[in-house]
């Protein structure tokens, strides 16, 4: 879902970091705030008074994402499920899971926390406004709070919505899947739900655009894009998951994989091993003890005069957690792994000894295949 992200702190435990699709929305969200809703709430300010409130605003927002998202991940956490942090994207935030949730009880408990905590952030920011507002604070001061009051508040309402992989929708799966104890089935209901509701959002969003409100159409397009390509992709998450269930990593893994001897020359290696097997990466190994790996990326460093002169022993490097997996790793996770790092090669190793390759593509025919043969 991710690009490259920022990682800003770590919060009892979580990491919290920012996508670059967040700053888009900060400044977005800060220009909406300064030159459209404060001026028209808070009437007589000065210019850099509607910006410092926009940009309070802004912040106050990021704030009660991570507020939310935090919630989540405690009771995932409580119920034993590994967290990797909280990212903040475009649209929002997202506790990353590696693994669905045990059962339909965990879920439950795990998508109200979201909605609960916004609801109680927003009741503290309208409290704190109601005294800002009595005590007689300055205007932006006590206006930014009853902002962040109804947003948390608006926020807790929108995520109940029953649309999957809103927090609502989770709550819908977390019903169903406790009524049939079947979570393709229903994931694949709540998707449905969640599909639809984005189509409706794209519906909104070209109304709005054709009657002239273009800011408000582009965002509900785009939100509404966004939550369906979600429910799409969380129930074909689903389905992987429940296809790489109790299969080994032995299932997909080349036993017998290409490897280079550290002896060879560069120019050997170009030519023998990545024009002809069009690999990026090898391992380089002696007598079935892994040396460390060889890619074209550190080829490429290498002028191409000294290709003769120089060898692989004297360019390859390390192999690294991001390109290795020990022979019990779950296939899920060794897929993740690879959308994580963009790797599409991943050697199994066991000590220092290379036990094979596993290959995307491998992954991707066993899948295709598992699926047309036991279900649609």
């Amino acid at each position: 879902m991710f690009g490259r992200k920022i990682h800003l702190f770590t919060l009892f435990g979580f990491e919290v970091g920012i996508d670059f699709t967040w700053f888009l929305l900060a400044i977005l969200l800060a220009w909406s705030l300064a030159q459209g809703l404060f001026p028209y709430y808070y009437r007589g300010h000065s210019t850099a008074t509607y910006w410092w409130m926009g940009a309070a605003g802004a912040l106050g927002l990021f704030l009660s994402i991570v507020f939310h998202e935090f919630w989540h991940s405690v009771i995932a956490r409580h119920f034993g499920l590994p967290m990797k942090g909280i990212t903040l994207f475009i649209f929002g935030g997202v506790s990353e899971m590696e693994d669905e949730p045990p059962n339909a009880k965990t879920e439950l408990l795990m998508a109200i926390a979201g909605p609960i905590s916004s609801a109680v952030l927003g009741g503290m920011f309208l409290a704190a406004y109601w005294g800002g507002y009595s005590a007689r604070w300055p205007e932006p001061v006590w206006g930014v709070l009853q902002y962040l009051g109804w947003l948390n508040l608006v926020l807790a309402v929108f995520n109940m919505i029953p649309a999957f992989p809103l927090d609502g929708g989770r709550v819908l799966r977390s019903i169903l899947w406790a009524a049939r104890g079947d979570l393709r089935w229903s994931t694949r209901i709540a998707a449905a739900f969640g599909s639809g509701m984005g189509v409706l959002l794209i519906l909104l969003g070209l109304f709005a655009f054709i009657t002239g409100n273009i800011i408000t159409g582009i965002w509900y397009f785009l939100i509404g894009m966004f939550i369906r390509g979600a429910a799409q992709m969380s129930y074909r998450q689903v389905l992987i998951r429940n296809a790489l269930s109790g299969e080994a990593i032995s299932r997909f893994m080349e036993s017998n994989p290409i490897v280079v001897p550290p002896s060879i020359s560069i120019h050997e290696l170009v030519n023998d091993y990545i024009y002809r097997y069009h690999f990026k990466m090898f391992p380089v190994t002696t007598d079935g003890t892994l040396l460390g790996c060889i890619s074209s990326r550190q080829v490429q460093n290498i002028p191409r005069e000294q290709w003769d002169q120089r060898h692989v022993e004297d360019a390859l490097t390390t192999c690294s957690l991001d390109n290795t997996i020990p022979p019990d790793t779950d296939p899920m996770k060794a897929l993740s792994l690879m959308n994580r790092t963009g790797n599409s090669r991943l050697l199994v190793v066991e000590g220092d000894h290379l036990v094979g390759i596993i290959t995307l593509k491998d992954m991707l025919k066993f899948l295709n295949l598992k699926m047309d043969l036991e279900g649609k």
